[in-house]
């Protein structure tokens, strides 16, 4: 069976056709979503690209920034004036296909749930470490989205109190410290007492450089990861408190440092937990790569509809 992924983003859009049976992309194509011209004409572009590549697909996912009920877009802070945008009602009617929508973070789970790291698990914690911090839970096989379907928003637990201003306006956040944009926000705020540090010596700063840096012992680079692993610790070992998760999966470019972040996130993890959850689940970095977006969208449409 043959689904089609949406991962739809404020700067741009990926569409997937994707075999639901492999995980594998068929064919797949990238344009820029254009946030400025509007509801209608960014669906119009989105499904032009869906009839053009959906073959005999059964349904189309969608993974949407922002808060999502029911198929529609309540509110995006990356898509302005869309608000109880109904997504996607506009796109099965223009493209002729079931489809479904939910929030992209939740998207990245399920697509660890059907196709990656949490194949084979019933309790998944998931969070993407970009330029914010997403979260997505899963308990018993089920998504867990709360009263109102907006919850799991992960990276806006306070680890820090009185920490950074957050987006969100709190203070404090996962997201203010383990993100990408927190990370590079970090290396600027500390620059007058740290001139000489790797991270400097590029053209641009970045969280891989950061990450870089502190893999070659530069002693900026090693104190932002610190604190950044010291907050995501102190974060997985409260969800794991509230959870449960069998596997806990990180995504996002952050999470691409690898080891240089894994090894002692784990080490912290395990030094905030409660005794009886040490053992009790691994922390790994997702597989999916590049194609995270992609088919964690096609697996909110095999959520519904199933293989």
């Amino acid at each position: 069976m043959k689904i089609v992924g949406v991962d739809f983003g404020g700067t741009t859009f990926t569409v997937g056709l994707v075999d639901a049976e492999s995980g594998e992309i068929l064919k797949e194509e990238q344009h820029e979503t254009r946030a400025w011209e509007g509801f209608e004409r960014i669906t119009c572009r989105i499904a032009e690209v869906i009839n053009s590549i959906k073959e005999d697909a059964k349904a189309v996912g969608i993974g949407s920034p922002g808060s999502i009920l029911g198929g529609v877009v309540k509110f995006s802070p990356n898509l302005p004036d869309w608000k109880d945008v109904p997504l996607a009602d506009r796109i099965g009617k223009l493209t002729g296909i079931p489809t479904f929508v939910e929030n992209d973070a939740n998207a990245f789970v399920l697509g660890e749930k059907w196709f990656g790291a949490g194949k084979g698990y019933d309790h998944i914690v998931a969070l993407t470490l970009g330029t914010g911090v997403g979260g997505g839970v899963i308990t018993h096989g089920i998504l867990l989205k709360g009263y109102m379907g907006i919850g799991a928003e992960l990276g806006h637990v306070i680890v820090e109190p009185n920490g950074p201003k957050c987006g969100c306006g709190n203070h404090g956040c996962l997201e203010a410290i383990a993100s990408a944009t927190a990370i590079v926000r970090m290396a600027k705020e500390m620059k007058k007492d740290f001139l000489d540090s790797e991270i400097f010596r590029s053209d641009r700063i970045s969280a891989r450089v950061v990450m870089d840096a502190a893999r070659n012992g530069d002693k900026l680079g090693t104190i932002i990861r610190d604190r950044m692993v010291d907050a995501l610790g102190r974060a997985i070992a409260g969800f794991a408190h509230i959870f449960n998760p069998q596997i806990v999966i990180l995504g996002g470019g952050v999470s691409r440092a690898g080891d240089v972040i894994l090894k002692p996130l784990k080490e912290k993890v395990e030094s905030y937990l409660m005794p009886s959850f040490v053992g009790t689940f691994d922390v790994v970095i997702s597989p999916l790569l590049d194609r995270a977006g992609v088919l964690g969208a096609a697996s909110v449409a095999l959520e519904n509809v199933g293989r």
